[in-house]
């Protein structure tokens, strides 16, 4: 049987984006993190590089935004810049307050005047300010933030609960269009049951599951970016994936992500046999921003029909090796590779997910009640291209502001009446999952294929063909069917994929990650691509 719970701030999401917000609300707040998994299932937990902040007293919040500035593209929004980066030592220093084992620097006489903590350096920075801890960054924060939540008696964390969508008053056919909490799946009983809730969070991460190679961890649905724009928000630059340069490239490694630390620290590289090729394609060579290197490692494995190149990092010393990338060092000798010794067989995969769900500063939606944080949302931080490391400072600053925001409005809002429940009278169980894993997986090999690193506008039109063919089965499936958790993700998955074509087929140019043979020029003037979904009111 369906329960029906109430909540003062629902978060769906236990990243790092999720779980600072709850930790930055009252204690006298009812909250509920949900995990559509285990809790660790999400992004956050696998982050190896770190966190860029203005750290040292070498470096400037004008360097930083500047570098910023430059890898998105022209298409940054300065505003959200500077908002970030001006915030981007208190985060530190919260998230320092909370526990987190960053690295100690053990090198006197630095030029941060006395900084304690070791802070590295990755492409299009032009500082060391990447604060870390070794190669295992996001598991140290996750780790920690969590403990903190459990910890608190107010904060309930749910795993196994899945959203199905998002309840609002236009929904339920009231006046106005604020949100009043979601229906969410209880995958231990089979129940869809109902939140209901003063502020909902979303906070779910972005959607580079899409692709057919992908360094994320498989929750990586688009799922928040869905549900809001099913629910009436807008989406801003979904055009815009990025593709990690560098994942490890064996049949059992399943895109493991090689950090790109490694390169900050000096890794190099190279075609199998043994030539270096960076140089030939950027001026910053392994340090040029993440698209430029993606690029030029596709060039290379398409001129030569190679199915991988190699990053190279054993002309550094042994023991700073196993010392700064203990994971990687590893992860890779578990499948023979020693890299104290041997290069490292690299493939690009889809990464990041720089667009998302338009918000302010604050987090909110064009939905009174809705935020979004994290890799869901489009604050305009990261433009055309995500500058390494400022995505989980993003997580963090927009986080704390959105708690701040909430805490702002509680005088004014109460909580919602009782809601109704979910209708599942009209569904049976089917006895047809063979159709959801196929259409997984078309789906995932023509965005691959169609809507990848380098696109053109025939592909763009035969990836969309497919996907309004995909959604229409997909709609008629949801429509028959009990929900579970694979069609759930894939009905969001194909809808974030079409939202996804539609942005690329807009923007005539290339800018940043979006790369098309057929406007390989960059316009003039960069604008955003702001997608309004049918049921948008201003």
């Amino acid at each position: 049987m369906s329960q029906h719970y109430q909540y003062d701030v629902l978060v769906i999401g236990s990243g790092a984006a999720g779980l600072t917000l709850a930790l930055n609300l009252p204690d006298h707040l009812r909250i509920a993190v949900l995990s559509k998994g285990d809790l660790a299932n999400g992004s956050t937990y696998w982050a190896q590089g770190g966190v860029a902040a203005v750290l040292d007293n070498a470096d400037t919040v004008e360097s930083h935004v500047a570098d910023t500035l430059v890898a998105g593209g022209g298409l940054c929004s300065q505003e959200a810049v500077r908002f970030t980066v001006e915030h981007s030592r208190d985060a530190i220093k919260w998230l320092i307050e909370q526990g987190v084992p960053f690295t100690r620097d053990d090198t006197p006489n630095r030029e941060d005047g006395g900084f304690e903590f070791h802070l590295t350096r990755e492409g299009g920075h032009s500082h060391r300010r990447i604060i870390h801890a070794a190669d295992a960054t996001g598991a140290a924060i996750f780790n920690t933030l969590l403990a903190r939540a459990q910890a608190k008696d107010n904060i309930e964390l749910l795993q196994q609960r899945v959203a199905v969508d998002l309840i609002t008053e236009r929904k339920l056919g009231l006046p106005g269009k604020r949100c009043l909490g979601a229906y969410i799946l209880n995958r231990n009983t089979g129940e869809v049951d109902t939140f209901q809730a003063r502020f909902v969070a979303l906070a779910t991460g972005g959607a580079a599951k899409v692709y057919l190679y992908t360094s994320n961890p498989d929750s990586a649905c688009g799922d928040g970016i869905a549900m809001a724009w099913r629910a009436g928000c807008r989406v801003g630059n979904l055009e815009f994936n990025q593709f990690h340069p560098t994942c490890l490239y064996h049949p059992q490694a399943k895109s493991f992500l090689i950090t790109e630390a490694l390169r900050g620290e000096g890794a190099l590289l190279k075609l199998p046999n043994g030539e270096r090729f960076m140089p030939r394609f950027d001026p910053r060579e392994e340090l040029a921003p993440r698209d430029i290197v993606a690029r030029a490692i596709d060039h290379e494995m398409k001129r030569l029909g190679i199915d991988c190149v190699y990053l190279d990092i054993s002309h550094k010393p042994a023991e700073f090796i196993r010392g700064h990338f203990p994971t990687v060092y590893e992860r890779c000798l578990a499948f023979g590779i020693d890299i104290t010794q041997q290069p490292i067989p690299v493939v690009p995969a889809a990464h990041y997910t720089c667009g998302g769900v338009v918000v302010d500063q604050h987090g909110r939606t064009d939905i009174p009640g809705l935020y979004a944080i994290g890799e869901t949302s489009f604050t305009g931080l990261h433009g055309a291209n995500r500058m390494a490391s400022n995505s989980l400072l993003e997580c963090f600053v927009y986080g704390r502001s959105a708690a701040e925001d909430m805490i702002r409005q509680l005088p004014e809002v109460g909580l919602p009446s009782n809601l109704p429940a979910w209708d599942a009278s009209q569904v049976t169980d089917s006895d047809e999952d063979v159709i959801i894993a196929h259409n997984w997986d078309e789906l995932r090999r023509f965005m691959w294929d169609y809507v990848g690193i380098v696109r053109t506008n025939k592909r763009l039109m035969r990836a969309q063909h497919r996907v309004r063919l995909l959604l229409s089965e997909i709609d008629e499936f949801y429509s028959n069917y009990r929900v579970s958790r694979d069609l759930l993700e894939l009905r969001n998955l194909a809808l974030v994929a079409d939202l996804m074509i539609r942005s690329a087929m807009e923007r005539k140019e290339s800018r940043g990650l979006h790369y098309t043979l057929d406007y390989p020029e960059q316009l003039p003037t960069a604008v955003d691509t702001i997608l309004v979904p049918p049921t948008y009111s201003d």
